[in-house]
């Protein structure tokens, strides 16, 4: 950046991009002078003193004026403005009217054992490292930051913002934890993803993509997942959780209140455990992190999830009175020994009975999550040092078939019926999710989980391209 450019100050206004020298001769031309640079046109030595100084006041009078605009703009934000690398350019995107097709980036922002094993490796068999917190814990924030800026500078980078720009995709889903925005004391995690955010959203302004951004874990886990960054008991809303999860909520919208060009929409809470929460206590969070979000720009779209609850059903009656508000429903056939054991037509049939009740909800719905994969298999997927229900290593589990090719592997490796099934299960579901607003696959990539590595999936030809080819048309009916 130019050192005469403006700072912090200017970041969501009209030009936060704009220079001294360039509001001075804006205002040169705005009184009929013609400039260069700071001075009148002309050679300097024959202009008068006289000419100088008027000039220098109306820049001076141009630049008071901006002040107080600035001030006043100031005076409305709350805290975390837009940095200054990432500018507002121009309008969002119609959530009531148009499609959303896209892919999550998964652990990157956020940690998940299975999606990047290497990372994890080296506690396989301790059962001491199973989350970031652990993760973070273990190392000590100096060697966990170095660590993790190796991992968020080279597991995403912008060129696969142009592949999935490419692959016809209009959005990425960003997970990111509250720890990256609103730190807790006293906890290990440690702070850096922003930059690699900040970086994203420029990627994403340039490959002409959309990003909702997902608040992947709040303070005490709202889930027990390991990817809310803390896995086991679940401690949200005990203590002053629900508060700081609003306080990351509030930060992060008002850091990209100024990008909504790019980041049109921000998820309050990624699956909050409904049947281990108060689901009343649910909704007054909703209610109070949409005002947050929208306090910050009107412009938003603000996701909710629908926190395993009936998505067609219990939250019809929510939210009516919220302007530009969208469901987010995760749909897996993996995570039950009787899903695991559907037959390839039984996963297609299930996919394609939820296009109905999409169709059928009163607001717009996401489904924010999803795979390719009928098989539980990948490795550490139902947590780390853990198997798999579809061949009977998980615990209370029964063999339905083998993982392997699946527990690590290639898309190129995969037998020639698991890639049929695969092509057709993913076909099946594009159809049904398109009957409302969108989707948003699960994930980008992975070190070696074949079923779920979109990127992998689309170079082998078993995501469709473009994305309304079908090989099996008509599953759907």
């Amino acid at each position: 950046m130019h050192p005469a450019k403006l700072e912090a100050p200017w970041n969501g206004l009209a030009d936060p991009a704009i220079t001294l020298g360039e509001l001075c001769r804006d205002a040169f031309i705005i009184f009929g002078h013609s400039v260069n640079g700071l001075q009148p046109s002309g050679n300097p030595s024959t202009t008068s003193s006289k000419n100088i100084l008027q000039h220098k006041m109306i820049c001076i009078s141009t630049l008071l004026r901006s002040a107080t605009a600035i001030l006043a703009f100031l005076s409305t934000a709350n805290t975390a403005p837009t940095p200054n690398n990432v500018c507002k350019r121009a309008v969002a995107f119609d959530y009531n009217g148009d499609k959303v097709r896209a892919v999550n980036l998964g652990g990157w922002l956020v940690l998940e054992p299975w999606i990047t094993p290497s990372i994890f490796e080296e506690w396989s068999t301790t059962n001491t490292v199973l989350d970031e917190y652990t993760y973070t814990m273990t190392l000590g924030k100096s060697e966990a930051l170095s660590r993790l800026h190796n991992h968020w500078s080279t597991f995403i980078t912008q060129d696969d913002f142009s592949a999935i720009a490419q692959a016809g995709l209009n959005h990425v889903r960003i997970p990111i934890g509250y720890w990256a925005v609103a730190p807790v004391e006293g906890d290990p995690y440690v702070q850096g993803q922003l930059d690699y955010l900040d970086n994203a959203i420029n990627w994403a302004r340039e490959a002409g993509l959309k990003v909702l951004l997902d608040l992947h874990g709040a303070p005490g886990s709202q889930n027990g997942f390991d990817n809310s960054g803390k896995f086991g008991s679940i401690e949200w809303q005990q203590g002053d959780t629900v508060s700081q999860t609003l306080t990351a909520i509030e930060n992060l919208s008002n850091r990209y209140a100024g990008a909504t060009d790019v980041v049109t929409a921000i998820e309050l809470l990624n699956e909050p455990l409904g049947q281990s929460l108060d689901l009343d206590g649910v909704k007054d969070f909703y209610r109070n992190g949409y005002g947050r979000v929208k306090a910050a720009s009107s412009d938003f779209a603000v996701v909710i999830s629908d926190a395993f609850q009936d998505f067609s059903s219990y939250w019809n009656d929510f939210g009516s009175d919220l302007a530009d508000l969208i469901l987010d429903t995760h749909q897996y056939q993996i995570f039950s020994p009787e899903q695991v054991g559907r037959s390839p037509s039984d996963h297609v049939a299930a996919a394609c009975a939820l296009g109905p009740q999409l169709a059928g909800t009163n607001k717009p719905v996401i489904v924010g999550e999803w795979t390719g994969a009928q098989t539980d298999c990948a490795k550490w997927l139902n947590g780390l040092g853990k198997g798999a229900r579809y061949d009977g290593t998980f615990p209370d589990s029964s063999y339905t078939g083998t993982c392997e090719g699946k527990y690590t592997g290639t898309v190129a490796g995969l037998s020639s019926d698991d890639k049929n099934n695969i092509r057709s299960y993913l076909e099946a579901q594009l159809d049904a999710y398109e009957q409302r607003t969108g989707w948003a696959f699960w994930t980008w990539k992975t070190e070696s989980a074949p079923e779920w590595h979109m990127k992998d999936l689309l170079a082998e030809g078993l995501f469709p391209q473009p994305l309304s080819s079908r090989q099996y048309p008509g599953q759907c009916g």
